[in-house]
């Protein structure tokens, strides 16, 4: 009946002080007492194992007599003996085992206690131990595990991983390993430890992964990342209705997170591993498999018959049916993933000769791969044999290879699953690499005693080729075909303008290879691609063309980067200015037909203008995006943004329209140095703002109570302005003016009356624009003194939100050249009227004061008289003098 319920049983020495090391101590001897585990004393050792964890970080802060108890006992050893036992429970006391080494290497602080830890080289044995690691709750903790030892690397602890006399590296060797596990955090970890290790700069340690890993594990991870592509191009192929977003979009991000790891590895500017790394990029995935899949298939059957044909005649032809058989993924997703790697990747050998493949080579390039530019680059590189296929044997077997052979494994050798031919092949691959290959132009170079500099330049000219067969850059120029759609031609623009921006690529290549029209220098522009970006922007303008406005965005931030917007000299030639501005004109045509709806038109072009200044075009996010992979779509069912599909219906026709239009100005602008002088319809910083102290002298204002939903009441005056309505109260520091206190639009103003209180309106002020949530910024009920002022109040609300708009649609008007309203006497020019509409205020600054005092109306108007006529066109009733204004200073606001 005595019997304790905790897990040390009835322990009567167990100390009271949990953190102490007498605690430490009693533990030990737990652990002595149970040296075997059990069903019965599993959950003591756990316990156990916890506790130890806890007192051994609060004696690293506090006690150092804790940690050289639990080295004199060498408790690291008990841990490894626990570890090693087959009996039942052992699974679910690892699991413990590996939760305390997690939490106990993360939170130590001392350096000492850690060199400590480490010195006796347990930890290496229990990195290698044989885990169960189809335990879900194992392979997690032990992966955490050797994360948080990867963590505290540094060129002093490396010693403790790697032994320079065995020639072993077992933190790093056991984490690759994983590379490819289906679980996705595990993967995360194994890459994150890749990254610490790199970053040690060790030279040994980074010599045995150079001699021992770099290749298996690179041939492994590029062969891993091309079947993602081809599960990723299975997935485009297969969802043609749109229904399967969510697995593509997993897909594209697991492929960006591949991406930024390779690129990291780069960055870390390590170049024994960037070698073999480009060159495995390169020509195991890159150009077998990317570029290979810009050009169409050529029919195999005719390929076939064409062998049988030479066969009997005893004849040779050059036909590779194992590059009739290679994979190859579609157009569509070739141009994506292009564009990724440029947008990502920034090493310059690897930019730079993919660059070349892309706009200089020709078929050859399947069989002699990027060797020139590499050359270049990269001295004494290892020639890898060029195809995609998957590495002879596995990881791990690579690398129990590499550990019992003392010379570094030759990994260059790849396997094509299905080929019978393969093995021949991969002879020929070897033979070619290991027989002395002809002198290149690179390598007469490289012989040159000159800068590298100048070795590029030399480079530069021996490439200044004119007209040659490059299919790959012909394929991406006739992608901007938009015809029948933009499917590929958005995604050709992406890759076109990824690779023009990436900090890589070498800018004298892009331009003479992109000037092969013009190779007497005198145009510093491709006119080719200008004239296929001009055909887009032609065919944007029509009324029934089929091409997104993410296309056309994009298409005119590629010309204006070409052209030179925004800098000194715009390069560009009258006859292409004169194709801009007509399709700014046939845009503003089709602009027209819309202007007839004038309520949802006004809100639509507003709307439409903000979200254009707001939302500026980010290629790399749009890339993000897996939606452009698929064909675009014309309805909003699928939740595709509505920049990035064709517009569904009359008003998001309407929408595009006047997207188009602004995007078409800007451009034309732009182009002439011109500033925008007409938008935004409604200048802001000529409007009243909240706390802005305005002159009410001779000024119509209609005292009124302002009741909340909740209930709340505020004693207000309605000012109604040119355009906006004015909520004020009485300022404390000056007679006659006021404080505003709720500014809104009047064209956004709802009225209703009250059907019992004939005193009181109800106000909806929405927000602006035409979007689905119209959140109104305020919704109350407005009792005023008598019906009188409530009927005058109904009166200015309504006439003032129809003046309001029509002031608007008249600036619209004049903004398209509609014709009959460009010279209406009832509204004054866009210009003039954006200067007095304003009533003189004085503009307040961009450090607005919160009680910056402004004449409400334009002192011109303050003259003898003018007052009074003011006074005889509003409503009599509806009025309050500064008599009454100056009394209803002690109401409470």
């Amino acid at each position: 009946m005595f019997r304790s319920r905790s897990w040390f049983g009835g322990g009567w020495n167990r100390p009271k002080n949990r953190l102490s090391l007498d605690h430490l101590k009693y533990l030990y001897s737990v652990l002595e007492r149970n040296t075997t585990v059990s069903e019965n004393n599993r959950g003591l050792l756990v316990e156990s194992l916890r506790c130890i964890a806890e007192i051994l970080i609060w004696g690293d802060q506090n006690d150092s007599s804790v940690f050289d108890f639990f080295l004199e006992k060498n408790m690291l050893s008990y841990f490894l003996h626990i570890m090693r036992q087959k009996s039942g429970g052992s699974s679910f006391v690892c699991v413990q085992l590996l939760q305390t080494l997690n939490i106990l290497f993360e939170n130590i602080r001392n350096e000492t206690s850690l060199y400590y830890l480490l010195s006796n080289n347990l930890v290496n044995s229990i990195i290698v131990h044989k885990f169960d690691f189809s335990d879900e709750d194992v392979m997690g903790y032990y992966i955490l595990f050797l994360k948080t030892l990867s963590l505290k690397l540094n060129t002093h602890t490396i010693h403790f991983f790697y032994n320079e006399h065995t020639n072993d590296f077992p933190l790093y060797t056991e984490a690759i390993k994983f590379f490819n596990h289906p679980e996705s955090m595990v993967r995360i970890a194994v890459r994150t430890i890749t990254l610490n290790v790199y970053r040690v700069q060790n030279p040994n340690m980074l010599q045995f992964i150079r001699d021992k890993t770099a290749a298996p594990y690179f041939s492994n991870l590029v062969w891993f990342i091309g079947k993602h592509i081809l599960e990723l191009d299975a997935c485009v192929r297969n969802d043609i209705d749109h229904q399967s977003q969510h697995r593509l979009a997993n897909l594209v991000a697991e492929h960006l997170d591949h991406l930024h790891y390779l690129n990291d590895i780069l960055c870390l500017d390590i170049a024994d591993l960037n070698a073999v790394l480009t060159e495995h990029l390169l020509h195991k995935l890159l150009v077998p498999l990317y570029i290979f899949s810009l050009t169409p298939s050529p029919p195999i059957s005719m390929a076939v018959v064409t062998r049988n044909l030479a066969a009997v005649l005893n004849k040779v032809v050059d036909i590779d049916i194992k590059e009739m058989n290679n994979p190859r993924v579609s157009s569509v997703v070739a141009l994506f993933l292009l564009s990724l790697v440029f947008l990502v990747i920034t090493h310059r050998p690897l930019i730079n000769a993919l660059t070349w493949v892309i706009l200089n080579a020709d078929h050859t390039v399947f069989k002699e791969g990027a060797a020139q530019i590499l050359n270049s680059y990269i001295e004494n590189r290892e020639v890898v044999a060029l195809g995609f296929g998957q590495p002879v044997e596995s990881l791990e077997e690579a690398l129990e290879s590499s550990a019992a052979s003392s010379s570094s494994y030759n990994y260059d050798q790849s396997v094509d699953e299905g080929n019978s031919s393969s093995s021949t092949s991969t002879n020929h691959d070897q033979q070619i690499s290991e027989s002395p290959s002809p002198p290149t132009l690179s390598d007469e170079i490289e012989k040159v005693n000159i800068t590298d500099e100048e070795k590029e330049k030399l480079l530069l000219n021996a490439y200044r080729t004119p007209e040659t067969n490059r299919p790959f850059l012909d394929m991406v120029l006739s992608s901007l075909d938009c015809t029948e759609n933009d499917y590929l031609a958005l995604l050709a623009l992406c890759l076109l303008y990824a690779l023009a921006n990436n900090k890589g690529v070498n800018a004298e290549w892009l331009e003479i290879v992109l000037n092969r029209s013009s190779p007497s220098g005198c145009s510093k522009y491709n006119i080719i691609l200008i004239e296929k970006l001009l055909q887009i922007i032609t065919l944007s303008s029509q009324p029934s063309c089929r091409i997104r406005l993410v296309t056309i965005d994009l298409t005119l931030k590629l010309l204006s980067q070409i052209i030179g917007i925004g800098t000194s000299n715009v390069n560009i030639s009258d006859l292409h200015k004169q194709t801009i501005f007509s399709a700014r004109n046939q845009s503003m045509t089709v602009l027209r037909n819309f202007y007839k709806s004038e309520d949802i038109f006004l809100d639509l072009f507003e709307d439409e203008y903000n979200e254009m200044v707001k939302s500026v075009l980010n290629v790399e996010f749009l890339c993000n995006d897996s939606t452009i992979l698929l064909p675009p779509t014309g309805t909003p069912l699928t939740g595709i943004g509505f920049t990035r599909r064709l517009p569904c219906g009359e008003v998001e026709k309407a929408r595009r329209a006047i997207r188009v239009f602004f995007l078409l100005r800007r451009m034309c602008q732009s182009i002439n140095g011109e500033k925008e002088m007409l938008l935004p319809l409604t200048n802001p910083n000529q409007c009243v703002q909240i706390d802005n102290a305005l002159d009410l002298n001779n000024s119509d204002l209609i005292a009124c109570t302002v009741i909340m939903r909740d209930g709340t009441k505020y004693r207000r005056f309605l000012v109604m302005h040119i355009l906006q309505l004015i909520l004020v109260e009485p300022d404390s520091k000056r007679l006659g003016w006021g404080v505003a206190k709720f500014v809104g639009f009047l064209q956004d103003v709802e009225v209703n009356g009250d059907k019992e209180d004939s005193r009181s309106l109800h106000l909806t002020i929405h927000r602006g624009g035409a979007t689905n949530n119209r959140t109104p910024i305020l919704s109350a009920k407005f009792m005023f003194d008598d019906h009188i002022r409530c009927m005058a109040a109904k009166q200015r609300l309504t006439k003032g939100r129809s003046k309001a708009r029509q002031k608007k649609m008249f600036q619209i008007a004049q903004l398209l050249e509609i014709p009959g309203q460009l010279n209406d006497a009832q509204f004054p020019s866009s210009a003039s009227s954006s200067s007095s509409g304003s009533g003189g205020m004085a503009r307040p600054s961009s450090g607005r004061q919160p009680r910056e005092h402004r004449p409400l109306f334009s002192t011109a108007n303050r003259v003898p008289g003018v007052a009074s006529a003011l006074r005889r066109d509003s409503m009599p009733s509806g009025s309050v003098s500064r008599v009454q204004l100056n009394a209803s200073r002690s109401i409470d606001g």
